[in-house]
């Protein structure tokens, strides 16, 4: 009977855990990634070949459970925001993924740029239209369009960038309608939506979506990242370093391994990113010897808006000496400081 018993509760007990491991809380929960070799992600057509390795690091983010939630409660390197620090206001699951995919394709683009620009290899932009990124609830297009969607012309009109799509649309009062000619699934498609204000700023007319210019950058020789589902804009500068070292002679790592973080403009400055500290576990994991972290400016104004900001690479060094790793942290505020540190190391 007691035998009985204890299964019965077992069983119940393990429905229990299995059901609420399914139920999210309004957080998400991140954590150390992993670090990426980015040799076999990168691939420049008849690019050099070099004895180290560049990576690329992660951070894992998910949405917490109450066992998440939890174990990030007492774990170290492991953080819990909520909903609203992750995503834009209305913006829903699919949307912030499309969101992270969209700045990921973003980043690489100038990573390419940076790097073929400083080996003075020819590249080019074709503009193939305007990304739909997100749509704001009770706006006309919430019925019409969708996340992903990329937009090709506007009243027959084919525009350069979203800022033209912007003024041109910015011009219309409320009422008006426009045709908007669009792509879904390698579909071409043509809907009239008409123009609004929107709910929380009734003097700004518009259609109701967030996007971004969908470019394509074609260069000589070819290359082709293949980032699958890697998210986001951090992995830029390495992404960067990596073309570079595939398109010149020279060996940059050196037989080293060297990961790091930060995006990267089109004129090549290294910008700040989330996660660093998580990084700087997931890199010396890896085995790194170098990471290479963003050294923003803080300026005054932000200091005194956000008292314990600090730079990227304060905060990196501060875990890398906390672990106890001989990895040793480098500050980089550019890609061409990057290029003359990896330069200055030894083979």
């Amino acid at each position: 009977m007691k035998t009985k018993t204890l299964i019965r509760t077992l069983v119940i007990m393990t429905i229990i855990m299995v059901a609420t491991s399914f139920y999210y809380l309004p957080f998400y929960v991140t954590k150390p990634g992993s670090a990426h070799e980015l040799d076999p992600i990168v691939h420049v057509e008849n690019g050099y070949d070099d004895e180290g390795e560049l990576m690329l690091t992660t951070v894992r983010m998910g949405r917490a459970n109450i066992y998440a939630y939890l174990m990030a409660s007492i774990r170290k390197y492991e953080y819990i925001f909520p909903v609203e620090d992750i995503r834009s206001p209305h913006e829903s699951d699919e949307e912030y993924n499309l969101r992270q995919l969209q700045l990921m394709a973003n980043s690489q683009s100038h990573a390419i740029e940076v790097a073929y620009k400083k080996a003075g290899k020819p590249y080019e932009y074709k503009y193939n239209g305007i990304y739909v990124l997100n749509i704001y609830p009770s706006m006309p297009a919430e019925k019409i369009l969708k996340p992903g969607d990329r937009i090709t012309a506007i009243d027959g009109q084919i525009f350069q960038s979203s800022e033209e799509f912007i003024n041109y649309v910015s011009g219309k009062k409320q009422g008006d309608k426009v045709e908007i000619t669009f792509v879904r699934d390698n579909k071409k498609m043509d809907e009239t939506i008409p123009l609004q204000s929107f709910p929380d700023m009734k003097d700004k007319i518009g259609l109701g979506i967030t996007l971004s210019d969908d470019k394509e950058i074609k260069t000589d020789p070819p290359v082709d990242l293949d980032t699958d589902e890697i998210g986001g804009p951090s992995a830029g500068l390495m992404f960067s370093l990596e073309i570079y070292d595939q398109l010149t002679k020279d060996d940059l790592a050196k037989g080293h391994r060297i990961a790091g973080t930060g995006t990267i403009s089109e004129d090549g400055e290294v910008g700040r990113i989330g996660g660093i500290e998580q990084k700087i576990i997931a890199a010396d994991k890896a085995g790194a010897e170098y990471f290479l972290a963003p050294h923003e400016t803080i300026t005054k104004e932000m200091k005194d808006k956000y008292p314990d900001l600090e730079s990227n690479y304060i905060a990196a060094k501060r875990t890398a000496e906390d672990i106890g790793t001989d990895m040793k942290v480098i500050p980089v505020k550019t890609f061409d400081e990057a290029l003359t540190f990896l330069n200055s190391i030894e083979e």
